[in-house]
């Protein structure tokens, strides 16, 4: 379980995060949702080591991560897949998985067959550049490049963001099955409020930095997410 207390967060003398806590379970989905500019990519961000924080936890299997840079919150299983996807774009597909081999021991930096069942394009085009491909199948390259590291947590910023309606959907069926697996948990953070919705077991709403809704998909009501991120 990812546990996240009273983060706060500064860039400069601006104070973007204001003690913001949740939590991720293994085989659920805790979407982080709100208007732009309120503070989810960059909490996404201090939970993978991209930008410190100012105060507050991050834990993951009760285990406290103080303060982690981005490889050592790779290394303890967080994966973080950002907006924008930061595909290598003259490396090869195949390649650019093999990036995704640097937590990995010696002996497992292999590219599992399954990566290829979530993601056949990639297959079928791994010998072609990052940067010939469309967002869409870019997006698929960075979700399955996060998922080779076998992560125990995968962070999502904005995965359908400039993406054709049938690749939103493959991904959709990808977060369900990984879910459903129970083994990683999944923090989405997301715009699209249907995709959302339909997929999140766990809402955290935030709003100027704050959270203000944090409630499970069981207890709150479509109308009242809406309510919130429209604020």
């Amino acid at each position: 379980m990812l546990k996240v207390e009273d983060l706060t967060l500064h860039y400069g003398a601006s104070q973007i995060l204001w003690g913001v806590s949740l939590q991720a379970r293994p085989g659920a989905v805790t979407a982080v949702m709100g208007t732009n500019g309120v503070g989810k990519t960059s909490l996404l961000r201090a939970i993978a080591g991209r930008h410190p924080y100012s105060g507050g936890r991050v834990m993951l299997d009760g285990q406290l991560l103080d303060h982690p840079t981005a490889a050592q919150a790779a290394r303890a299983g967080i994966a973080y897949v950002p907006q924008g996807r930061e595909v290598f774009p003259l490396l090869s597909v195949t390649e650019n998985l093999q990036t995704g081999f640097a937590c990995l021991p010696r002996d497992a930096r292999t590219i599992p067959p399954r990566i290829y069942e979530l993601f056949p394009v990639l297959e079928q085009m791994k010998d072609r550049r990052g940067g010939d491909l469309s967002g869409g199948q870019q997006q698929q390259l960075a979700i399955a490049r996060a998922l080779i590291a076998k992560p125990k947590v995968l962070l999502l910023d904005e995965p359908t963001e400039g993406i054709q309606p049938n690749i939103i959907k493959q991904i959709g069926k990808v977060i369900e099955l990984l879910r459903q697996e129970g083994e990683i948990a999944i923090v989405l953070v997301e715009q699209f409020f249907d995709f959302a919705y339909g997929l999140a077991d766990e809402f955290c709403v935030l709003n100027r930095g704050e959270v203000v809704l944090r409630k499970t998909a069981t207890e709150v009501t479509r109308q009242e997410i809406l309510e919130r991120v429209s604020i």
